[in-house]
C-alpha cells in the first residue's frame, strides 16, 4: 500500500481511532500537533501491516496524504527514527526499519522479559477494580474479533489488552518503555499464520494470572507468549530458506 493510498483510512477514522495508539501502541495522548498526526498514521498503518517493513516514505506524499507541513512531516520522521521504526537516508529520505533475523531476535528477546515484567507488576495491582474489569472486556473484545475475522477489531482488542495492563501496573517506567518496543515491525515483517489465534489463548493465561494475583504465574505466561511468537518466527524462516 502507498503512503498517498493511506487518506481515506485515515479520514475515515481507521488509523487514529483512539488516544492510545502504540503499546506495541497503548499509551500515548491523542495527536495534539501536525506531526504528532503524521506519526500515529504511520504507526498504526504498520501495526495493520499497511505499511511494510523496507517501504519508502516519501516527504512529499505524506505532508499531501496528511494535510500537513513538509516540516511537520520531518519532525514525525525523526521521532519514528529515534524509535527505531524508520531508517533515514541522506538525500534518499526515509523508509520503514527492515530488520536482520538477528535483530529480530534482539526484539523478541527484550520483549519476553518486558511483556514477563509488565504481567507480573499488573498481577501485583490487580486490586484496582476499576482497571481490573478491563482485561475481561478487552478478551471479549478479542474473541469476537477472531470469530469474525475482523483484523481492525483485534488491533483494537490487543491496544485495549496492553492499556489494560499497564493501568494494573501503575508503573510509570513500563508506560514508557513497553511502547518503544518494535513488535509492529516484527510483525509487519513476518506474516505469522495462526498469529491471531496464538495471541487470544495466549493473553486469556495472562489474563487469569493477572486477574488472580498470581505474579509469579502471570511473569511466565507473558513470557512465554513471546517465547511462542519467537518459535512461530524461526519456523516460517527455516521453511522459506
Amino acid at each position: 500500500m502507498t503512503t498517498l493510498q493511506l487518506d481515506s483510512r485515515l479520514k475515515s477514522g481507521m488509523l487514529l481511532t483512539n488516544a492510545d495508539d502504540r503499546v506495541e501502541a497503548s499509551t500515548r495522548l491523542e495527536p495534539t500537533s501536525a506531526s504528532d498526526i503524521v506519526y500515529f498514521g504511520v504507526v498504526k498503518a504498520l501495526e495493520a501491516q499497511e505499511l511494510v517493513p523496507g517501504q519508502r516514505l516519501v516527504e512529499v506524499d505524506l505532508a499531501s496524504q496528511f494535510q500537513v507541513g513538509r516540516n511537520s512531516v520531518r519532525e514525525a520522521l525523526h521521532r519514528l527514527s529515534a524509535e527505531g521504526l524508520v531508517d533515514l537516508f541522506r538525500n534518499r529520505g526515509a523508509a520503514i526499519r527492515l530488520l536482520s533475523l538477528k535483530e529480530t531476535m534482539d526484539v523478541l528477546d527484550v520483549a519476553e522479559r518486558m511483556t514477563g515484567l509488565l504481567a507480573r507488576t499488573a498481577a501485583r495491582g490487580v486490586v484496582q477494580p476499576a482497571h481490573r474489569r478491563m482485561l475481561p472486556a478487552a478478551l471479549k473484545e478479542l474473541t469476537q474479533a477472531v470469530n469474525e475475522e475482523d483484523a481492525d477489531g483485534f488491533a483494537r482488542g490487543r491496544r485495549h489488552f496492553y492499556r489494560a495492563l499497564l493501568l494494573l501496573s501503575g508503573s510509570a517506567e513500563l508506560k514508557r518503555l513497553f511502547p518503544a518496543i518494535q513488535m509492529p515491525i516484527v510483525y509487519a515483517q513476518h506474516r505469522l499464520a495462526g498469529l491471531q489465534k496464538l495471541r487470544l489463548r495466549d493473553y486469556r493465561l495472562i489474563a487469569k494470572a493477572v486477574s488472580d494475583g498470581l505474579e509469579e504465574e502471570a511473569d511466565e505466561a507473558g513470557m512465554a507468549h513471546v517465547r511462542n511468537v519467537r518459535e512461530l518466527v524461526l519456523q516460517k524462516t527455516a521453511e522459506s530458506s
